[in-house]
């Protein structure tokens, strides 16, 4: 087994997550080599985006002209993903199939088969292509289905019992209309993949841009320790994964990178990165190779605010402010023109 260092496999997921070098093309291209991008806040989306992009244009036209596709999948959060991959990633939120536990059910009120009328008056109603506002589809669904009981939930900014319906591809985010969300059927077939092969595509995107990495930090990225781990051994033991040493910890990488991770040094750079950024998010505010543990409060904050983040070698070394761009350095040896530049940079991203 080939051993690694965490300061190569950091400079390894730096130059594969385009944040060494600002060089990932299209939003598309960008958000398929992170695996999606998360995006409940869309800003901080955005900035992601632009962060990695040789000739930034942001996520705006790329959901527009419908080459990205803004829905509920991971963790139940927004994320943006590639129209062609996101049917993968929403056939394994889906088979967590949490509307059929008892404790969802409890809490919101729903039973799997109003979940079933929901989804097929939501086909209904989207059937001819037109976006709805929240309201409009809550009240075709209501008007369906019956269900009145549901009106206040349906419409609740959280999503919840919208979120199974993203998650079997009846619905995804269409264009704001001011300050109102619309949802539209999605442009893919509603037909999903096989649970096998979805599996094995998301494990190998998801190692592909945070590896290595393990079936548990998987699925702490994909439904925080929510999915069958019967299944995660499955999709891990049929994506053509090799295995490696880092620092003691037994990890998978895609089989064809573990050349190019072994041959990687270590990176001195210093990097900014925005708020809910999939390099913290995927590798794990609670990984204490890349989030100093004395520090953890400052960059996973209360109601699960994510900082932005310095990074210096690959690691978390201070936080700074999205609004006035202050920094707060957690380190003493963080190269002072290096950062300077790298604000420079950032901020005319930014606007």
């Amino acid at each position: 087994m080939e051993t690694v260092t965490w300061a190569q496999a950091l400079a390894w997921r730096m130059r594969r997550q385009h944040v060494e070098a600002p060089d990932g093309g299209s939003a598309a291209d960008v958000a398929r080599r992170l695996a999606g991008v998360q995006a409940q806040v869309a800003s901080a989306a955005d900035l992601a985006v632009r962060i990695r992009q040789g000739e930034p244009s942001g996520t705006a036209d790329a959901v527009a002209s419908g080459t990205l596709v803004k829905t509920w999948a991971m963790r139940g959060t927004l994320h943006l993903l590639p129209v062609g991959d996101a049917p993968a990633y929403l056939a394994l939120c889906a088979a967590s199939r949490n509307w059929e536990k008892p404790s969802w059910q409890k809490n919101f009120g729903a039973t799997p088969a109003d979940i079933e009328a929901i989804a097929e008056a939501a086909r209904t109603a989207l059937a001819d292509g037109a976006p709805r506002t929240r309201e409009d589809l809550v009240a075709a669904i209501v008007a369906e289905t019956g269900s009145t009981h549901l009106a206040d939930v349906l419409g609740s900014g959280w999503g919840t019992v919208l979120k199974p319906l993203a998650w079997k591809g009846v619905l995804c985010h269409g264009p704001s209309q001011g300050n109102r969300i619309t949802f539209v059927r999605p442009l893919w077939s509603s037909s999903l993949p096989s649970l096998e092969d979805a599996g094995r595509t998301v494990v190998r995107a998801f190692l592909g841009a945070h590896g290595p990495g393990t079936p548990d930090t998987f699925d702490a990225w994909l439904l925080r320790k929510a999915s069958r781990k019967k299944d995660v051994r499955a999709w891990f033991e049929s994506a053509d994964l090799a295995e490696v040493d880092v620092e003691g910890t037994h990890m998978f990488v895609v089989r064809e990178h573990l050349d190019d991770l072994v041959g990687t040094a270590p990176s001195a750079s210093v990097r900014l990165l925005g708020p809910f950024d999939q390099y913290i998010l995927a590798g794990g505010t609670g990984s204490a190779h890349l989030v100093p543990p004395a520090h953890r409060s400052a960059v996973s904050r209360t109601a699960g605010w994510i900082s932005p983040v310095v990074l210096h070698e690959g690691r978390v070394a201070g936080v700074w402010d999205a609004a006035t761009f202050d920094v707060t350095l957690f380190e003493d040896d963080v190269p002072a023109a290096d950062l300077a530049s790298e604000l420079d940079r950032v901020r005319a991203l930014a606007g």
